[in-house]
C-alpha cells in the first residue's frame, strides 16, 4: 500500500497531466476534447464532464460575442481613445478569468476521476478527495468496471456531488474575484446575464439574473443536468458538434484526437525539460558545482 506521501505524490503527477492537457486559457475546444474523454471512459456514467464540455463550446460562443458588444459599447466614450482602450482591456482580463475558471474546473474534473479511479480505495484517499465527492466517484468507477449502467438519479448525484464541490472550490472564489476587478459598470451587468442554451436543451434554455449568484449556478446547472438526462445522453454527446467548432465525426474521432493531444504536450514537456540538459546551458552550473567541490566539499572528503 502506498504511504500518504505516495499517495500525495501520485495525485500530484495526475494534476500536471491535467494541467497540461487543459491547455492555456483560451483553449476551450480542446478542454471540450478531453472533457468527452472523461465521459467516454466511464462508460457514461460521469454525466458532469459531458455537460462541461457543451459549457466550454458555448462559452467560447458567448465571449467571442461580448468582445464584439464591448468594442461597440466602448464607443459610447467617443472623445477617448485611452479610455476605449482601458475598458476593452478590463473586458479581456474579465473574459480571460472565466476562461480560467473553466481550465481549473477540467483540471480539478480530470485530476479527480483518474486519482480515484486508482487510488480511490486507498484509506488516505479522503485527504486528497472530499468524502462525498470521491463516494459517488467510487460508484462510476464501479458501474463502468461491471458495465453495468448507474441509474439516472444516480448519474444525477454524481453530477451534484461534483457540481456543489467545484461551486464552493473553484469558481465561486474566482468569479467572485473577477467581478470585483471588473470597473465596467454597464459592460458588467450585460456579461453577468448570459441567457445559456446549449446545443441539447430545447426551448428557450436558461436565463441568469445574477451569474455571480450561486444558488443561481447551483439551480441552473442542476437544470442543465435534469434536460440532459431527459433528453438522452445519447442525444447530450452527439450535439457537440453542432457548435461548429470540433468538426464532423467528433465522437468517433475523441479518443484518437486526446491521444494526439497527450502526444503533442508530452513533446512540449521533453523539450521543456531538455532546454535544461543542452550542453551550452550546462556549463555554468558545471563550472559551479566544480568549484564548489574544490572549495567547499574537498576540504572534507580527508
Amino acid at each position: 500500500m502506498l504511504t500518504a506521501e505516495q499517495l500525495a505524490y501520485a495525485y500530484r503527477q495526475i494534476r500536471i497531466e491535467a494541467e497540461r492537457l487543459a491547455g492555456r486559457n483560451s483553449d476551450l475546444a480542446q478542454r471540450a476534447t478531453v472533457y468527452h474523454h472523461l465521459y467516454h471512459h466511464s462508460r457514461g456514467n460521469h454525466v458532469f464532464p459531458l455537460i462541461a464540455a457543451h459549457g466550454a463550446l458555448w462559452a467560447k460562443g458567448y465571449f467571442a460575442f461580448c468582445q464584439r458588444l464591448g468594442w461597440a459599447l466602448s464607443w459610447l466614450t467617443p472623445f477617448s481613445a485611452d479610455a476605449r482602450r482601458q475598458k476593452l482591456q478590463l473586458l479581456d482580463e474579465f473574459a480571460d478569468a472565466f476562461r480560467n475558471v473553466n481550465r481549473l474546473v477540467c483540471i480539478e474534473t480530470y485530476t479527480t476521476y483518474h486519482f480515484t479511479a486508482r487510488y480511490g480505495d486507498h484509506p488516505q484517499a479522503t485527504d486528497l478527495i472530499p468524502r462525498p465527492l470521491l463516494e459517488q466517484l467510487l460508484c462510476v468507477h464501479q458501474a463502468s468496471s461491471s458495465d453495468v449502467p448507474l441509474s439516472a438519479p444516480a448519474k444525477r448525484a454524481v453530477f451534484e456531488a461534483f457540481f456543489l464541490n467545484e461551486q464552493e472550490t473553484v469558481v465561486g472564489p474566482k468569479i467572485n474575484a473577477a467581478n470585483e476587478s471588473f470597473d465596467w459598470p454597464l459592460m458588467r451587468t450585460i456579461a453577468l446575464i448570459p441567457h445559456l442554451k446549449f446545443a441539447y436543451m430545447p426551448g428557450r434554455g436558461l436565463q441568469f439574473r445574477n451569474f455571480c449568484d450561486q444558488s443561481q449556478r447551483i439551480k441552473n446547472g442542476m437544470k442543465a443536468c435534469d434536460i440532459a438526462l431527459a433528453v438522452g445522453l445519447d442525444v447530450v454527446e452527439r450535439t457537440l458538434e453542432h457548435y461548429q467548432i470540433l468538426g464532423d465525426n467528433f465522437v468517433e474521432t475523441s479518443e484518437t484526437r486526446l491521444e494526439r493531444l497527450r502526444k503533442v504536450c508530452s513533446k512540449d514537456r521533453n523539450s521543456h525539460m531538455n532546454q535544461f540538459r543542452h550542453p551550452s546551458r550546462r556549463r555554468l552550473p558545471a563550472m559551479v558545482g566544480n568549484v564548489l567541490r574544490y572549495c567547499v566539499i574537498l576540504p572534507f572528503d580527508f
